[in-house]
């Protein structure tokens, strides 16, 4: 599996890393397409892009918003859609050093769910200079994935992060 390119605008100031695209995210080519995750609906609900929306409007609202989007993981193995079912050995990440390195107004980043956060650390922590280590926020968030069932109002409730940041830099 192959993840996709991020969406990145002129300004940005946070970058949502989730782990790699699911099955239906793959089949659509669009991040967070399967039905049933919430992404797109917390986002909706912080103000940050019309969930109802196409993906290319929706993906430039967030572009003109400050949020940079991305996965950890540029290639896997895995059998279905899990996080669980990553094969370790064959993560290859995506160059994230360079992204953050190219877009230094990016001062926050979140994690949508553990796995993400687990891979940030493993494969891309060690490589970003030791003068910017420390000056990222770095916050993993709840998974907005089916497969994380918590309420959706803690979902929203925890998210609510990335617009205190966006509306602190604005």
């Amino acid at each position: 599996m192959t993840s996709f390119a991020p969406i990145v605008g002129e300004m940005p100031r946070a970058l949502i890393l989730g782990s790699m695209p699911g099955i239906e995210s793959l089949r659509a080519k669009e991040y967070y397409a399967h039905p049933r995750n919430s992404f797109w609906r917390i986002l909706g609900d912080l103000e940050l892009c019309d969930p109802l929306a196409t993906y290319a409007l929706r993906t430039a609202s967030l572009a003109r918003n400050g949020v940079a989007l991305w996965d950890v993981l540029a290639a896997c193995e895995r059998e279905g859609s899990l996080d669980a079912s990553i094969v370790r050995e064959t993560e290859r990440a995506n160059d994230i050093r360079s992204l953050l390195a190219q877009h230094p107004t990016i001062r926050a980043i979140y994690f949508n769910g553990a796995k993400a956060e687990q891979a940030f650390c493993k494969h891309i922590v060690s490589g970003l200079p030791a003068d910017r280590r420390g000056s990222y926020i770095l916050k993993r968030l709840p998974s907005t994935s089916p497969a994380h069932a918590i309420p959706y109002s803690r979902k929203l409730h925890a998210w609510r992060i990335v617009l205190q940041h966006l509306e602190a830099k604005a």
